[in-house]
């Protein structure tokens, strides 16, 4: 049996690599083989640091005897959810035909064209109520496919047919005040007044709603401010955080936050970093930074995925056994295995959250490392034909990028121009964006409202070859669960560029991709926070402030210091020298065009929609001149 897991980039298709499972990695060569034995394909996605794909590898693929079935009567592949996220998202979504408890590991039974006809998630050895053992699953499977093959292929027809009629969806105008009063309100209904954040148990940091909270509270609601602010103090508080090494966990079992799931997320400390840093809450936010930068941030530069949730004290390997320890007893023990793949678009995020919160908070060493992050990504992942969408030690992933790559790391791309002043960040984020960008002249010529088709971006070489093939592609996944969609993520970037540019293609077509799902999103905010988040920055009145600096001490600092702690929804904020402001201007970014200090003072330059008023260079002019 070909061992052809073991020189696998991802860590969780390494780790299954001695199973007597005869797996495969995704591909086509999987799908030749199920076709050419006439056999069903099990697709088994998981993560990493996911504790019940530990448990399910250990009881079940580590197994000789289920591992023979399950080779003499199936092709076996093993995904790395994190490495191909868009195989992920589909098969998601044809799971939630068989099962409303959707997770990790998710185990789906496909056609050899790929079309699922039967799915679930965690299987234990052993038959335990409500769930059959997994051997009796793959028996029941085995014999709908020999016995009953043209019902499962018709039935797997059907599902496959439905997921591509969901990009079928009908446009609809921006929320509006009265739409995002309502939003609020919806939240507040779902908040646990007792124990903080959203909904019962199982528990999670939901950031992407907090910063939409945030956003709202940045435009004058009061009440998405004190809501943002009591989830994020309530959390702060919680067993959550780890207050040793700084840092959350992914999320709680428990409604009050205890008993965590122990595995730390790239993602949710990056999205919390930037929202702690925007309520006063430099304690966490610091904590959360030197967690990023201590534990994540590898030797050249990036960022690891996760920590794990497991961990070996004292030679019995439990979990979260070494975040119950404190400082001293940790120093004598080895900490929890890093996910070291370094993931473009999650790289992003934390490159983004550190260069922000740095700028924010004056902490230079975080601008430092997340510009570390930001070059080594430049060297390494952005190749002359394509984005790497993952690698770890030098080896690149096969696995295309997807749209939250070129929407995160461009959007990291130019807040990090920002907030180190130099242009050339932000000219290679302007690049991802104009790489994903689909023509849409026609959307800043046509008059009257954007079609609002959702399709203004897409993939540079196209959809997962194998998922395209196979026709299972989805079309734009608008679906956010810890961190933004990439469609969101992309019209992020879109909306930010614009504001430094004026080039209207780039606000089109921001405002076209999220036109195509605020339908949904105003329906469920919960589960749209990133979505509302960019309707909201589209509907404020767009709002540019640039500063400067000069060459005279005067109160330029307090100029400087009053720009960098102004926040408001869709506004961008950029502090720079006369120098680095004409290298942005020679560039094309309109924003800095003419701007220069005045008297050798630093001179702020505030603007709404493009209409700036007369210079200042003393802060209480310009704090007088902030809406």
């Amino acid at each position: 049996m070909a061992n052809r897991l073991a020189s696998a980039v991802s860590p969780y298709l390494r780790s299954h690599a001695d199973n007597p499972v005869d797996w495969f990695e995704w591909g086509t060569e999987a799908f030749d083989e199920a076709r050419r034995r006439e056999v069903p394909v099990l697709v088994s996605i998981g993560y990493s640091t996911c504790h019940w794909c530990h448990v399910m590898a250990r009881e079940s693929f580590s197994d000789p005897v289920l591992a023979s079935y399950l080779n003499d009567n199936f092709v076996a592949i093993k995904v790395d959810r994190e490495e191909y996220p868009d195989v992920d998202a589909s098969y998601l979504a044809a799971a939630s035909a068989f099962t409303s408890n959707l997770g990790w590991p998710l185990n789906v039974f496909v056609t050899p064209g790929g079309e699922t006809f039967y799915a679930g998630t965690y299987f234990p050895p052993q038959p335990v109520a409500p769930h059959p053992a997994f051997r009796q699953v793959l028996e029941a499977v085995n014999d709908a496919w020999t016995h009953r093959r043209a019902e499962a292929e018709g039935n797997a027809a059907h599902i496959a047919g439905a997921l591509r009629a969901l990009g079928d969806r009908e446009p609809g105008p921006l929320p509006g005040a009265a739409e995002f009063d309502a939003i609020v309100a919806e939240l507040l209904h779902y908040e646990d007044t007792e124990f903080g954040g959203f909904g019962g148990a199982p528990k999670f940091p939901v950031a992407t709603v907090v910063d939409l909270l945030l956003d709202r509270g940045s435009v004058g609601d009061a009440a998405a401010q004190a809501l943002g602010e009591r989830t994020l103090a309530a959390m702060a508080d919680s067993p959550l955080r780890d207050r040793i090494e700084g840092g959350f966990f992914r999320y709680s079992t428990m409604r009050d936050w205890s008993d965590p799931h122990y595995e730390r997320m790239l993602y949710d400390n990056a999205l919390l970093l930037g929202a702690y840093s925007r309520v006063g809450r430099h304690d966490v936010a610091e904590g959360i930074a030197s967690f990023l930068i201590s534990v994540m941030q590898q030797e050249g530069g990036g960022f690891a995925s996760a920590q794990d949730s497991e961990s070996t004290v004292d030679g019995v390997r439990v979990e979260g056994g070494y975040y119950a320890l404190d400082v001293d007893d940790r120093a004598a023990q080895a900490p929890p295995a890093l996910d070291r793949k370094i993931l473009t678009g999650w790289n992003g995020l934390a490159i983004e959250a550190l260069a922000a919160a740095g700028n924010r908070l004056d902490r230079p060493e975080w601008v430092a490392a997340a510009r570390r992050a930001a070059d080594y990504l430049l060297e390494n992942h952005v190749l002359p034909d394509r984005l790497v969408r993952a690698s770890i030690d030098g080896t690149v992933s096969a696995a295309r990028a997807t749209l939250e790559d070129y929407g995160m790391f461009a959007g990291a791309l130019l807040e990090l121009a920002l907030a180190t002043g130099e242009a050339r960040y932000a000219v290679e984020g302007r690049a991802l964006i104009d790489a994903a960008l689909t023509s849409v002249a026609e959307l800043v010529e046509a008059p009257g409202p954007s079609t609002g088709s959702g399709t203004a971006f897409t993939v540079p070489g196209g959809a997962d070859p194998v998922l395209a093939a196979h026709g299972l592609a989805l079309a734009s996944d608008p679906s956010e669960g810890a961190y933004p969609s990439g469609i969101s993520a992309m019209a992020a970037a879109a909306q930010r560029l614009y504001s430094l540019t004026a080039d209207p293609r780039y606000l089109a077509a921001a405002t076209d991709a999220m036109a195509g799902f605020a339908p949904l999103a105003v329906q469920r905010p919960i589960a749209f926070g990133a979505a509302l988040g960019v309707m909201s920055a589209l509907g404020a009145e767009s709002s540019q402030l640039v500063v400067v600096t000069g060459t005279r001490s005067h109160d330029g600092e307090d100029v400087a210091s009053v720009a960098r702690a102004w926040q408001r929804s869709g506004a961008v904020v950029g502090v720079v020298t006369a120098e680095q402001a004409l290298v942005f201007a020679d560039a094309g970014f309109e924003l800095f065009e003419g701007r220069v200090s005045r008297d050798g003072l630093a001179t702020a330059y505030l603007c709404r929609d493009f209409v700036c008023a007369l210079p200042v260079t003393d802060a209480a002019s310009l704090l007088a001149t902030l809406p």
